[in-house]
This record gives C-alpha cells, structure tokens and sequence, in this order.
C-alpha cells in the first residue's frame, strides 16, 4: 500500500471524488445568491448544471468508483470486497449514481426549461447526495467492522 500506483490511484481517486461533489456544494449557493439578485433560477442554473452534470461530474462520480475498486485491488490483500465497509460503500456509490443520474439530471433539464418544480427536486437530490457522501465519508474513515 506504500507503492508508487497505490498512492497513484488514491490521488486519483480523492481528486475525483472532489470533482464529482464540488457542484453539490457550488450550486446552492449560486442559487441563492441568483434568487437574491431577482434573476431566473431554474432556466440560469438549469441549463449549466444538465451539461456540467453529463461531461464533469457524472462522469468523475463513475471514476471516484472505479478508483476505489482498483484501491482494494491494490492493497495487498489490506482490503477485500468481502469487507462490510466496502460491500457498504460500493451500496452507496450505486446510490449516489441513482441519485445523480436518476433525480438530479433529470430535474437539471427540466429546470433549464422552466419547470419550477424541477427546482425542489434538484434541491432534495443535491440533499441527498450531501447525506450519501456523509455516510461514505464514515465508512471510509471508521471502517466498521475490521
């Protein structure tokens, strides 16, 4: 685990990971500062999350994935898929893939069209995203189980 691909591969798997979550954090604000200039959220917003959503964050969400599978892989037997914390975080991730791609980018493209409501279901989707990478930052710090 002290190998020059192991550190490799955790650089790249936490640079993905801030990646894909950056918006998570980013567009509330952006949203709320819009609201409180007066302007157009939904179609404004909208319109640049759908796309940044499709090319950069969708995609570095599957790495930040891929990543750590190759993370266990490499660790000198360190960590197995039989672990509970990891059996747990591959749950999460398939979660946060259904989350960002099953609720958030479909409420992104609707906003960007004007559907107001699409804005409340970005919003529970970008809270759900918070609360799943809460609970695999636990998982991944504590490792219940070993």
């Amino acid at each position: 685990m002290n190998s020059f691909g192991y550190k490799l591969m955790l650089l790249l798997h936490i640079l993905a990971v801030i990646v894909a979550f950056a918006p998570a954090f980013v567009w509330p604000i952006v949203s709320v500062q819009l609201k409180k200039q007066g302007k157009p959220v939904g179609p404004a917003i909208g319109a640049l999350a759908a796309g940044n959503t499709v090319r950069v964050h969708g995609p570095a969400l599957v790495l930040v994935g891929f990543f750590g599978f190759g993370l266990v892989g490499m660790s000198d037997k360190a960590w197995d898929f039989s672990q509970a914390w990891i059996s747990a975080a591959l749950l999460v991730w398939f979660l946060m893939l259904g989350a960002l791609f099953g609720l958030l980018l479909p409420a992104e493209k609707r906003a960007a069209t004007g559907d107001a409501g699409a804005e409340r279901i970005t919003s529970m989707a970008g809270g759900i995203l918070h609360l799943l990478l809460i609970v695999m930052l636990y998982l991944m710090v504590w490792k219940p189980g070993v």
